[in-house]
């Protein structure tokens, strides 16, 4: 039987009130868990409250009867993943060299001018894209998951997969002068 705080999480069906109980009896637990990933206490702050709102956000998708404490941190840990990911996404271009690496662009050259141009390109070529398209490619742009973007549009996850790439080959197709661009 797991018992966090005094209740009792073997029930079949878990009532908001013990669900939201239990969560904030793990607030510290979460927060020094935070603090070891994000090295710092204002980083691991906004962590722990997103991990506490994504929690109750998908509270239906616990299982009774199962870890609560370790399904919880899994949420912090993916949530933490995900956010590094798209940090180093928003700051990495590919390299059209022989070997193809990943390098870090430089922030010197973020704001020139010829890359706002380049982004207003390439904003003007996805309008022309259908919804069916737009949507979800802008969505994986921003961050979401496939699953997700599956359940906000509600269309299989394949089919999502399917649309996003098609946008990026008809981007690549209307947008052939950025193929190969050096920053």
């Amino acid at each position: 039987m797991f018992n966090v705080s005094g209740i009792n999480l073997n029930t079949i069906n878990m009532s908001t009130l013990e669900f939201n109980d239990t969560l904030t009896s793990l607030e510290n637990y979460l927060m020094a868990f935070a603090m070891n990933y994000t090295k710092n206490v204002e980083d691991a702050r906004d962590l722990t409250q997103e991990t506490m709102l994504k929690a109750i956000r998908y509270k239906d998708y616990y299982t009774p009867k199962t870890n609560f404490k370790a399904w919880v941190f899994t949420i912090m840990k993916n949530i933490f993943i995900n956010q590094y990911r798209r940090k180093v996404k928003s700051g990495t271009i590919f390299d059209d060299s022989q070997d193809l690496y990943l390098l870090n662009s430089s922030t010197e050259n973020r704001n020139a001018p010829e890359n706002h141009i380049a982004a207003q390109e390439v904003q003007a070529k996805l309008d022309l894209l259908s919804e069916e398209y737009k949507e979800p490619f802008e969505m994986h742009y921003l961050g979401y998951k496939y699953k997700e973007i599956a359940d906000h549009l509600g269309i299989p996850i394949g089919t999502v997969k399917s649309r996003i790439f098609i946008a990026r080959k008809k981007l690549m197709d209307m947008l052939p002068e950025y193929k190969y661009r050096n920053n």
